[in-house]
């Protein structure tokens, strides 16, 4: 149920789609009359697009889950299992085409399979099945398996976790999959989406080295206009709005312990 409230709420809270329906109401506000409450609303769907898409709130709103989680100041000399949590293929297209497509986070896998080349001993556990609410979807870590085996990763070093629909169940069926877990683990996922993945892997009992890839601002970015690429300004906030509101919740129902967990020594 909760994956399912979850995918049905951000289809209406993404910053588009609330545009959108913001800009719907006014409209049916000026047809049944109501001219005041209809250019309110209205114009409300134009702030939350003209925001999103022609400012930089995106990047400040990101540039902080980025910045939680920095990659270890020295490589560790053995690593035992590497993680790497789905979420960077096209599960469609690849399903489709019989090819493994990447999209903005695939980051993900070429970072994973560097890490694999320096550590030929670590294990790979490629977590992610679908997340699509309908239709037959190849599981993430079936397609990332593919890509792996065809960059020559011996297939017995792969371990696939193909269940999970969300990072809650990433969490969950790792460390169910695995067990007990001796030696370093390392986590790879997107930098923003690193907070809420260390947090729920503590959470089942898993400690991991963060190992964030894919970042999507500078970190230096100031308050101001940027009229150069409002689509990526759009995408930018609507991934940076998700991962707060995902925290949020998260924390809220004790999923994690903290609303923005942070590294052991802070």
């Amino acid at each position: 149920m909760f994956f399912v409230v979850s995918k049905l709420f951000w289809l209406l809270a993404q910053p588009i789609s609330l545009s959108f329906l913001l800009e719907l109401a006014g409209g049916l506000l000026l047809v049944w009359g109501r001219r005041r409450s209809g250019l309110l609303v209205g114009g409300a769907g134009l702030l939350v697009l003209g925001i999103s898409a022609f400012t930089s709130v995106g990047f400040l709103m990101i540039a902080p889950l980025e910045d939680r989680f920095a990659r270890p100041a020295a490589m560790p000399q053995t690593v035992a299992t590497i993680i790497m949590l789905g979420g960077a293929t096209v599960g469609r297209v690849s399903a489709a085409r019989g090819v493994t497509e990447l999209n903005d986070a695939g980051d993900r896998l070429m970072e994973t399979l560097r890490l694999a080349e320096l550590y030929p001993q670590a294990r790979l556990v490629l977590s992610g099945g679908s997340g699509a609410l309908e239709g037959e979807v190849e599981a993430e870590a079936a397609i990332a398996a593919k890509f792996f085996v065809a960059m020559g990763i011996a297939p017995n070093r792969l371990v696939l976790e193909d269940q999970s629909r969300n990072t809650a169940e990433n969490a969950q069926g790792t460390a169910a999959l695995l067990g007990d877990v001796s030696g370093v683990t390392m986590l790879v996922t997107s930098a923003f989406h690193m907070p809420r993945s260390v947090g729920l892997f503590r959470k089942v009992g898993m400690a991991v080295v963060p190992w964030p890839v894919d970042y999507r601002s500078t970190g230096t970015e100031g308050v101001g206009i940027d009229l150069v690429n409002p689509v990526l300004n759009l995408t930018t906030t609507g991934v940076a709005l998700r991962e707060w509101i995902g925290l949020a919740v998260y924390a809220v129902t004790g999923r994690i312990d903290d609303i923005l967990p942070a590294p052991f020594s802070q």
